[in-house]
């Protein structure tokens, strides 16, 4: 929004601003924020930032905690959602020393991706267009203790709610796809949450009624990889809080409701010069060139290490499983949506041609998840990799004989799965300096500490319907 402190500056006192909202990134993609008054606008504070501590939200060990955060003028918007006129700021961080860019944090990783695609010299500039799925239920509980385990969601749309509304209109489980009003209960909520990211100059494609009972779906049109990021994280925040304002919650969660659809994040993507779409040749197999094959080859290939950072939630791997639209096996096809990579058919010109990278959802920190995509993708084109056994397979996967099938690899089946592949198959993250072993080996020690174990210790209750009477 602004190109410089004057700019800002003359805002803030014609707007009559009187609050400053600085928003950031943790370790796991979530946002939070620290709240100025707006005299605290200055010259220093671009120079010197704001301290916080970095070990409360996943970045440093507690002896060393000490960090800055700076805010990124070209980010500046203000929030729709507050009484007092609010400014905010999507913020860099820097080391409390020396006030270089802390090397984690995902904008500034971003930021290398950007810079090693380019110097790589097989493309300028990547395009990204994230499929944003979520829930929006009347109520949500939870209950977790020693000795208890529990949680109920309320759907006003759900076939298993009935008792609460009597209007006759319910989502069928698997049947929610583009529903109409008045089966689709929350048109007019979407339309709001649309129109005030709009007004905050995040242009939207569309949105609609998604399969499952209380789920839907905001796309945006692509643009680049930091610029799309930083679109998703303010995507979710006004849902969310949109959600608030209408008193729903609002979820990404992948998978909430058991046998109904869950929540993915598909993300298209492509590679350019100038101009010159480089995934497109009209003579090659549904318009792909040799490099995209390669691309898709990378993607594929190196699938297995990096779920750990597109999926990276026990909870994304209740929704990667069969008898669903989320991807299972690690094929690519033209318009097969089983597919863990689909070529979009309706995608045919030059301008328009790209993938699709269906398995990632948005438990995943959004910057990790794009630049380990770019990265992996980039690793398939340095080796000139060549499809084989990744397809294109455009048939029923179900279908196919036996002995076909059995050269289809499969996704991971579990956070502990592809933690441990990201153990053995990391040396593609490491191009460019953009990602790094400390880096990786404090994302596996965070979801193992903080996530698989949590998990693994507690009894589940369906355990007691199996287990009790033992």
């Amino acid at each position: 929004m602004f190109a410089s402190f004057s700019d800002a500056s003359r805002f803030i006192s014609k707007e009559k601003v009187e609050i400053l909202d600085l928003k950031y990134i943790d370790l796991n993609g979530r946002l939070r924020h620290v709240t100025l008054p707006a005299s605290a606008f200055s010259q220093t504070l671009l120079d010197e930032g704001v301290g916080f501590d970095g070990s409360s939200v996943g970045y440093k060990k507690i002896h060393s905690g000490d960090m800055v955060l700076v805010p990124d003028l070209s980010s500046a918007l203000v929030d729709p959602f507050w009484e007092r006129k609010t400014l905010s700021f999507l913020c860099d961080v820097r080391e409390a020393d020396s006030r270089q860019p802390f090397p984690f944090y995902p904008r500034n990783v971003a930021k290398r991706a950007e810079e090693h695609l380019t110097r790589s010299g097989w493309a300028d500039r990547s395009s990204w267009g994230p499929e944003l799925e979520f829930n929006i239920f009347d109520r949500v509980s939870f209950n977790i203790g020693m000795n208890r385990s529990a949680y109920r969601i309320t759907s006003g749309e759900s076939l298993s709610d009935t008792e609460d509304v009597d209007n006759g209109f319910r989502i069928i489980p698997m049947q929610g796809y583009h529903a109409m009003p008045p089966s689709d209960t929350f048109y007019e909520l979407r339309s709001e949450m649309m129109a005030q990211l709009e007004s905050m100059g995040i242009g939207i494609k569309y949105h609609h009624h998604e399969v499952g009972a209380g789920e839907f779906e905001i796309e945006i049109p692509m643009g680049g990889l930091l610029e799309t990021g930083d679109k998703v994280m303010l995507i979710k925040y006004v849902a969310k809080m949109t959600g608030k304002k209408w008193g729903k919650s609002v979820t990404f969660m992948p998978k909430a409701i058991h046998g109904d659809g869950g929540n993915g994040m598909h993300v298209h993507q492509v590679l350019w010069n100038g101009e010159r779409n480089l995934f497109y040749d009209q003579s090659g197999y549904s318009g792909l060139s040799d490099l995209a094959l390669s691309y898709i080859t990378g993607l594929l290939e190196h699938a297995p290490a990096l779920l750990a950072f597109t999926n990276p939630s026990t909870n994304s791997y209740r929704r990667l499983v069969p008898g669903f639209e989320a991807p299972t096996n690690l094929f690519f096809s033209a318009g097969n949506r089983s597919a863990a990579i689909r070529i979009p058919k309706y995608a045919t010109t030059e301008k328009t041609k790209r993938i699709e990278f269906r398995p990632p959802d948005a438990t995943s920190n959004i910057y990790y998840c794009l630049t380990a995509q770019l990265l992996a993708g980039l690793d398939g084109i340095e080796k000139k990799l060549e499809p084989g056994d990744y397809g294109p397979i455009d048939e029923d996967i179900h279908a196919l004989p036996e002995e076909r099938i059995k050269k289809v690899k499969s996704l991971p089946a579990s956070l502990d799965e592809v933690l441990d592949n990201l153990k053995n198959d990391y040396d593609f993250l490491l191009q460019g300096e953009i990602f790094s072993r400390e880096l990786i080996d404090s994302w596996i020690e965070y979801k193992v500490k903080k996530e698989l174990n949590p998990i693994r210790e507690r009894p589940h209750p369906y355990e007691f319907a199996l287990y009790y009477d033992v």
